[in-house]
């Protein structure tokens, strides 16, 4: 079985290091999360987000600082 070619964009997209803003589809992708989830963690203020025009958009280095902030927190509760 093959992959379509937008399967395949979509997953070149995710792991594309050289993005700059990501949509909150691509953010949850690199997180393993839902999209709702993600959705709520931006709204929240959890995951940094921007807007572009009427577009919200996740910087890339966003990602990492989330996790970061939560190893931190984890390691404070131990």
């Amino acid at each position: 079985m093959t992959e379509s070619r937008s399967t395949v964009a979509v997953l070149e997209t995710a792991a594309d290091p050289s993005l700059v803003l990501l949509t909150v589809e691509e953010a949850a992708r690199r997180l393993r999360i839902g999209r709702t989830t993600c959705f709520r963690l931006v709204l929240a203020g959890e995951i940094e987000s921007v807007t572009v025009g009427r577009l919200r958009r996740v910087p890339a280095d966003a990602v990492p600082a989330y996790v970061a902030k939560l190893r931190h927190r984890s390691a404070e509760a131990a």
